[in-house]
């Protein structure tokens, strides 16, 4: 079993109530009856251990990782903007987000935000502020790679793919200061207090002003992420758990 994140274990107030009653009873049965346990992060093994008391040696750490169409090579899409890649979901920190875009003041440079709706009346409005909805990988692609930065101020991840994918790109990365986002950052991203408008309005200048410096250091950074990787780690843990 691959648990992604603990979200709904952890903040299940930024869920509905069927989620909510649901995983409270499915995810310790699930997590107990597996063999093997596959998290996506070193963060969400310490989850798996804290919250549904699983032994230790029953986890294995695989980390979720990137590829094509997320690459630097492809179209681009034109114009200055900041991006944003969320569902619109209370987890996501949006209106913490636009308030802080307003508060940057970037000359009209308009904020962008791709993503489902979801759920928890959470909707992203205001001057500049753009929703595309849900987008695919190929556009979502072209979208990254012509942000002036991209913006993830997510208040809970398990890991936080956006952040990698913006990162093989070559767009320069504002990230909350959680533990799976600066796990999978590694010091190639801006990170900032998600509950500090103020201090996401001033990561994207630094952001914006950083940009060749973050390019390269995500660069390197996405590089050692490679779903071959995953494919064979995880066929050695389903070999382990048939054994």
């Amino acid at each position: 079993m691959t648990f992604h994140d603990l979200a709904v274990l952890r903040h299940p107030e930024t869920f509905n109530r069927w989620t909510r009653t649901y995983s409270r009873h499915a995810l310790p049965r699930v997590a107990r009856a597996a063999r093997r346990l596959i998290a996506v992060s070193e963060f969400t093994k310490r989850e798996l251990l804290d919250l549904l008391d699983v032994p230790a040696e029953k986890v294995r750490v695989i980390p979720n990782a990137v590829g094509p169409p997320f690459s630097p090579e492809g179209d681009v899409e034109p114009g200055d903007y900041v991006l944003a890649v969320s569902t619109l979901e209370p987890r996501k920190n949006l209106p913490r987000l636009v308030e802080a875009y307003r508060r940057a003041g970037l000359n009209g440079m308009p904020l962008l935000v791709a993503g489902a709706a979801g759920w928890g009346g959470v909707t992203v409005e205001g001057d500049g502020v753009r929703w595309l909805g849900e987008v695919g990988d190929d556009r979502l692609a072209q979208l990254y790679r012509g942000a002036r930065a991209v913006a993830y101020v997510s208040l809970y991840e398990g890991f936080g793919l956006p952040v990698l994918e913006a990162m093989a790109c070559g767009a320069p990365v504002l990230a909350a200061r959680n533990e799976a986002l600066e796990e999978v950052s590694g010091g190639a991203a801006v990170l900032v207090d998600a509950l500090d408008p103020d201090a996401i309005a001033a990561g994207l200048h630094e952001a914006i002003d950083r940009r060749e410096e973050l390019r390269r250091l995500g660069f390197a950074r996405a590089s050692a992420y490679t779903w071959r990787d995953v494919a064979r780690e995880t066929v050695g843990v389903y070999r382990e758990a048939a054994a």
